[in-house]
């Protein structure tokens, strides 16, 4: 997974997203399986930083696959279609938390943390992963997804804009109530008898 957000390169002759999106829209059978195979890993691993749980993130994506399948020649061009794609996803999740009212536990099962680095390494990462992925369940929606695009995702706060359809302005108040919120859940999840 690129974690720069940005789409790999492409071998020469290889076509672009743009040209697969295209050749989508006018019938050939396989270009849009083609981009999900160039992008699902980090699609995925988009929604299931948004979604309350794994269920819910394989749903939200599906959701958001059929959408842009359907919807491909409304595409303008005024950006990446791997960024058009994440924006789908990211309305997909934030659409079934407000479906779904309710908030449900937490999955942060193994299969959903990546392998550590350097076994020596391997518990702290794993405490620091779980700690990090509680307190991003504790912040509201449109916080967390602000946050994720911009810390998680390394996307400037004017593409996370684009991406959520609202202002820069917006974009930087919810990334900065996000970290307060986060540093004080972490606060709080590593020093528990610390709480006022």
């Amino acid at each position: 997974m690129n974690r720069g957000g940005k789409s790999r390169p492409f071998e020469p002759g290889e076509p672009s997203d743009i040209e697969l999106l295209r050749a989508h829209v006018a019938g050939e059978q396989h270009a849009f399986a083609e981009l999900l195979r160039r992008h699902r890993d980090h699609l995925w691993q988009t929604a299931m930083r948004i979604a309350y749980t794994r269920e819910d993130a394989a749903d939200s994506l599906q959701d958001a696959l059929l959408n842009a399948h359907r919807t491909a020649a409304s595409f303008r061009g005024d950006s990446e279609v791997r960024s058009w794609m994440h924006t789908i996803v990211v309305n997909a999740c934030l659409d079934r938390i407000r479906r779904n009212k309710t908030r449900r536990a937490v999955s942060l099962s193994p299969e959903t943390m990546p392998d550590p680095a350097d076994p020596r390494n391997g518990i702290a990462e794993l405490e620091v992963s779980l700690m990090l992925g509680r307190a991003l369940f504790t912040l509201p929606p449109d916080q967390r997804a602000a946050v994720v695009a911009v810390d998680l995702e390394g996307l400037s706060v004017a593409e996370t804009a684009v991406l959520l359809g609202v202002a820069e302005g917006t974009v930087k108040s919810r990334c900065a109530r996000a970290r307060l919120r986060l540093r004080e859940q972490l606060e709080d999840l590593r020093d528990p008898g610390n709480r006022t």
